[in-house]
């Protein structure tokens, strides 16, 4: 009987471990998608890839664009080029929700970091927020800092 317990829930946990492996690979997906859509300028894949109610922050404290004001802004754009260097994803215990943070490339600005959100729909993964950094190296984050403050005391 007890081995009839324990191969039950063996069984239990690998199936787990199979879905969360899928979930993986369709966020992944998805983030992958959305690069890329960036990338040629196919907005329409690009917002499709958010949820209706999708964010996108920019690196200017002012960028909050909700899905639809960022698909005016990019309408008349060819596009951006940040190529994935290192991602992390965790989900939540209900597998409904996915964080990630991820290291980019970009020839104009060099190292970038993107985080955000995902959620569960009946159409698949789609985002929800993502947020584009600039991550500042410690050694020169008060020379930076200093200059963003002095900007904007001049406002």
């Amino acid at each position: 009987m007890t081995r009839i317990i324990w191969g039950l829930l063996l069984a239990s946990f690998s199936v787990f471990i199979a879905a969360q492996d899928d979930d993986l690979s369709a966020v992944d997906l998805v983030l992958n998608q959305y690069h890329a859509a960036a990338a040629d300028g196919d907005w329409e894949v690009y917002f499709d890839l958010m949820s209706d109610d999708g964010v996108f922050l920019g690196t200017d404290v002012g960028e909050r664009w909700p899905r639809e004001v960022f698909r005016e802004y990019a309408a008349g754009r060819s596009g951006w080029l940040y190529t994935p260097r290192e991602r992390h994803v965790n989900f939540t215990p209900d597998g409904n929700t996915a964080w990630f943070d991820e290291i980019l490339d970009s020839a104009s600005y060099g190292t970038s970091r993107g985080t955000g959100v995902l959620i569960r729909t009946s159409n698949g993964w789609k985002i929800s927020q993502y947020h584009l950094t600039f991550p500042i190296p410690n050694a020169l984050s008060r020379k930076f800092t200093d200059e963003i403050k002095a900007w904007e005391a001049s406002q």
